[in-house]
């Protein structure tokens, strides 16, 4: 049975519904699956629900396209310039998403050419693979940088203002970028610091403000996640 399946989807004639059934529910099935590991190892960070449903609709879309085409050289074509006119208005937000886009176009792929056995292995071995690099914590940076931003005034010298603050909170810290704002009523700097473990980062927003006039401040916890003081 899978002989025919694959010669079949080959010559991209006689496509049964028995085909098409199981290319159509094996890519929901892995579809699915991948999309929970991707919930499930981005948990903490936090994710897009948007994202996650489309990790399970790409595989579906992928094997539809694929069953279309099989062998065919003009419908190929005309499938190219199809999608040539369409613009994606969503950009996925981590080079990680990017590895889960291409995991689920790879597998579409396999389960239209009818690799749904093959299909099968890669999502078990990939998805194992980004359970354990997630529990495992590989590659992460345990000194997270974060970016303060601090609003001034004009007629302060901003100039070592934070220094003796910055060097109290902070393990290490740059300044990264200065830039007016307002017409040149205020101006912002921006630093990249690395904060000391357990401090209580209120107090350290409160001695900010006693030497920025009381003025905007925001501290970058994540990258999704931004908490603004002032």
């Amino acid at each position: 049975m899978l002989d025919n399946m694959l010669s079949s989807i080959a010559s991209g004639s006689n496509i049964t519904i028995t085909t098409v059934v199981a290319v159509t529910a094996a890519a929901i099935i892995l579809g699915l699956i991948i999309s929970l590991v991707y919930m499930k190892t981005n948990n903490k960070s936090g994710y897009s629900s948007g994202f996650a449903t489309t990790l399970i609709m790409l595989p579906l879309i992928i094997s539809i396209i694929i069953l279309l085409v099989g062998n065919n050289v003009a419908r190929a074509f005309s499938l190219a310039g199809a999608f040539s006119i369409i613009r994606f208005r969503s950009v996925p937000g981590e080079p990680r998403d990017i590895s889960y886009v291409l995991f689920t176009l790879a597998i579409g792929l396999a389960c239209g050419m009818g690799f749904i056995g093959y299909g099968i292995i890669f999502t078990i071995i990939l998805c194992l693979l980004m359970v354990v690099l997630e529990k495992t914590k590989f590659a992460s940076n345990k000194n997270k940088n974060m970016q303060l931003k601090i609003m001034v005034p004009e007629d302060l010298n901003y100039e070592d203002a934070f220094d003796e603050i910055l060097n109290k909170y902070t393990s290490s810290w740059r300044i990264e970028n200065i830039r007016t704002k307002e017409f040149g009523a205020t101006f912002e700097l921006t630093y990249i610091i690395n904060l000391l473990e357990e401090i209580n980062k209120k107090d350290f927003i409160d001695e900010l403000r006693c030497r920025n006039g009381n003025l905007k401040i925001s501290l970058t916890l994540s990258s999704f996640e931004e908490k603004a003081f002032g």
